[in-house]
């Protein structure tokens, strides 16, 4: 997949994760990052669990983002949480 393939897939999953995680978007250069950390994430979870990681841009990687995207976004607001106590 291409660099703007990946930034693409990055936004929408990154934005999706950010909505279901804590309702409000993170600012779009932070959910693209997330995004695209999380397909990476996501494509290794799925990867170790026998299924497929990101295939492309399709519906199927877009979901694996999508989880890989929600798993960063909850750790980094555990992450962040701690700092400001």
């Amino acid at each position: 997949m291409s660099i703007i393939g990946w930034i693409v897939l990055g936004l929408i999953s990154g934005f999706i994760a950010s909505k279901i995680v804590n309702k409000t978007g993170e600012g779009a250069l932070l959910d693209i990052i997330l995004g695209i950390v999380g397909a990476i994430v996501g494509g290794f979870l799925f990867n170790q669990f026998g299924a497929a990681g990101v295939t492309g841009f399709n519906l199927y990687s877009m979901g694996v983002a999508i989880i890989g995207a929600i798993v960063v976004l909850v750790l980094y607001h555990a992450v962040a949480g701690r700092r400001t106590l």
